[in-house]
């Protein structure tokens, strides 16, 4: 299609479509994790200032075409979107996951924030985080009986109740099942992100009968057209 387009990455999806954009494009990064040096269009890394900031870039580099590829829980990025689209006059695509759906011998437990979560977690000793950085800023509240496995994309320093590794998917059930039994996981904590490469933890856990607290996927903003799976995406693009 005929549009010069901005692409809000943040999911692999994203980037499978920004390796299919002309030079004419612009694909842009929060700034977290590796930055792809084999895209032919533009990449631009950083914030942009909150909703009023980007209607303005949107006005300036003379987008017609706003793609929300974000995390499913990048939710305050997805309603800035969704407003400085409306402000700026340009239409607003979104891509999103479906969510994992629970399957027969999985023990889910949805939580509705951190607070519900710490209270879910009383009953556990050897908890696996896999929401990313968000639990670092909580490292001083782990309990003496517990000690925490954090995973995030960087390993960074932990403390006395907690280590951090450092690694990427995808992930294979193999490689999993040896974390989980290594470091006697016994609670697994996720965000229900929809994520091929990361559903192998929650086959180790149903296998290994070790209950999952799911964070509840956040309300994301009505946009002008949806799409839940790449190849959908790329049609409509024409690409």
């Amino acid at each position: 299609m005929t549009a010069r387009i901005l692409l809000l990455g943040g999911i692999t999806e994203a980037l499978a479509i920004a390796r299919r954009l002309g030079p004419q494009h612009v694909y842009s990064l929060a700034g977290i994790g590796r930055v792809p040096q084999d895209l032919q269009c533009q990449v631009r890394v950083g914030g942009f200032g909150g909703a009023e900031g980007l209607a303005s870039y949107l006005r300036e580099a003379g987008i017609t075409l706003l793609i929300d590829a974000t995390h499913p829980y990048a939710a305050q990025i997805s309603r800035n979107a969704a407003t400085a689209a409306r402000s700026a006059g340009v239409p607003c695509w979104a891509l999103r996951r479906p969510a994992w759906q629970a399957q027969a011998g999985d023990d889910w437990r949805e939580v509705e924030d951190w607070a519900g979560l710490i209270e879910a977690l009383k009953p556990f000793r050897r908890p696996l985080f896999t929401l990313g950085r968000e639990p670092l800023q909580h490292l001083d509240e782990i309990p003496s009986e517990q000690f925490w496995t954090l995973r995030a994309l960087e390993a960074c320093p932990g403390n006395e109740g907690c280590e951090v590794i450092g690694a990427r998917g995808p992930f294979h059930i193999e490689d999993e099942r040896a974390l989980f039994q290594r470091r006697s996981i016994d609670v697994l904590i996720s965000k229900n992100s929809g994520s091929v490469a990361t559903e192998p933890k929650l086959e180790v856990a149903r296998e290994l009968g070790v209950p999952v607290l799911i964070l509840k996927r956040p309300v994301l903003p009505d946009v002008d057209r949806t799409f839940h799976s790449l190849s959908d995406l790329a049609t409509a693009l024409d690409l």
